[in-house]
């Protein structure tokens, strides 16, 4: 199987280029682990993307993007996990799953995942309480309390709608103040529903079978509390999906965000990188997207100077 570009990621960054590199005219293989679309397809609502003043889902918004990209005949959409890029003297051969191809050029656009807090209980009562995606489990927290951990834009909105389903929810930042925006900040304060708890971390998650309780540590004191919850969902920040390109000859910085210079190349001709998995100071649908189309047009430029 070969391909002029193959786009390693299906969300927003790899449908963009998936896109921009069909309409260029260049055969395209975009390949996803999972479900297309990305972390939006857990996004209940997004209100800052152009052209959507009323907002819209992220769900509805990644299936739209998903359409339009594969609706291309020279995009081909595969399922499977990317292990393996390796360099030959047609270009590269792309390894996912127990499958292989040829691609002339390639866009790493694999994205990120919720980062974990690394606290004891924590892996143990994942999925018995413990929670990434308050857009996939709220519904189970119906008339419970529950506890969201964060200071970010995610954290904000998510704790707003699981007032939806819970009859309380405590915010824990481990800052005396939120760093998302103004505007999700006033709806948390404006919400009953909601309790703030600043400058307070968690140091362990207990329960028998499911979650029961949250030790916290007052980062100012040190002293430490219990809190009784149903559920946590924790929402601190994302880490990149990077592990597999390690030992590759691709750049990425400590925390393995892949460095990509103005045009979206990184230290091996040829490949291109987009989206959250990106170095970069903001991650949003709409820098995603700007990325997406710039790595696709670099690759378009990148082949028609290698001819």
């Amino acid at each position: 199987m070969k391909c002029d570009i193959a786009i390693v990621g299906a969300g927003p960054a790899g449908l963009t280029a998936a896109i921009y590199g069909a309409r260029a005219g260049m055969s395209v293989k975009l390949i996803e682990m999972g479900v297309p679309g990305g972390q939006l397809v857990n996004t209940d609502w997004i209100e800052n993307y152009p052209g959507f003043p009323e907002g819209l889902s992220g769900p509805e918004l990644m299936q739209n993007f998903t359409l339009q990209a594969t609706g291309f005949p020279e995009v081909e959409l595969l399922m499977g996990h990317v292990h393996k890029i390796e360099p030959i003297k047609e270009g590269f051969v792309v390894t996912y799953g127990d499958q292989s191809l040829l691609a002339r050029t390639v866009i790493i656009a694999a994205g990120a995942n919720p980062k974990e807090l690394g606290v004891p209980g924590e892996k143990l009562l994942t999925g018995a309480g413990v929670s990434y995606c308050a857009v996939c489990d709220g519904a189970f927290f119906r008339e419970k309390t529950v506890a969201v951990v964060g200071g970010g834009d995610t954290a904000l909105e998510d704790a707003v709608f699981l007032t939806k389903f819970a009859r309380k929810v405590y915010l824990i930042h481990r800052r005396g103040e939120f760093r998302g925006a103004k505007i999700l900040q006033d709806r948390v304060f404006a919400n009953e529903k909601i309790e703030p708890l600043l400058n307070r971390t968690i140091t362990e998650i207990q329960g028998k079978g499911k979650v029961e309780n949250l030790v916290l540590k007052d980062v100012e004191s040190g002293q430490t509390s219990d809190l009784a919850v149903d559920g946590v969902f924790i929402l601190v920040g994302t880490r990149p999906n990077s592990d597999w390109i390690q030992g590759f000859g691709i750049e990425t910085d400590a925390a393995g965000y892949v460095a990509g210079g103005t045009d979206m190349e990184t230290e091996v001709p040829g490949i291109f990188v987009a989206g959250d998995v990106r170095k970069k100071t903001l991650r949003q649908v709409s820098t995603a997207v700007g990325d997406g189309a710039m790595a696709a047009m670099s690759a378009v430029r990148y082949l028609e100077e290698n001819q």
